[in-house]
């Protein structure tokens, strides 16, 4: 079951017509996923939610399991950008990958 963080950056994909892939396989062994990628340019999106209500990836064994994934993700040349909900909503998320696919410097002013 895809989450409202997932939708909502679907949607802002759909309205900035960027082509990501969901639910992306991107390891030849382990079942791992990202929520979305863009594999030509090897770039993950991982929506984080449950940040403050203890959810799977602020749990210990979540978390654990998180850090091996996006290590051999990182091994393999990915890069992971991670999304709470508020940046996700708010549409930081989408304006920082947009900016990212333009080579812009991207800061946090």
């Amino acid at each position: 079951m895809r989450s409202l963080i997932e939708e909502t950056f679907a949607l802002h994909c759909k309205a900035h017509k960027l082509d990501v892939a969901r639910e992306y396989r991107f390891h030849p062994v382990r079942r791992w996923r990202f929520d979305f990628a863009i594999p030509e340019r090897m770039i993950a999106i991982e929506c984080e939610g449950g940040v403050h209500s203890h959810g799977r990836h602020t749990r210990g064994s979540g978390f654990v399991a998180d850090c091996e994934k996006y290590n051999h993700a990182a091994a393999a040349g990915w890069f992971v950008f991670r999304f709470d909900g508020k940046a996700v909503q708010s549409g930081e998320a989408i304006a920082f990958v947009l900016g990212v696919l333009n080579n812009k410097r991207v800061t946090n002013e």
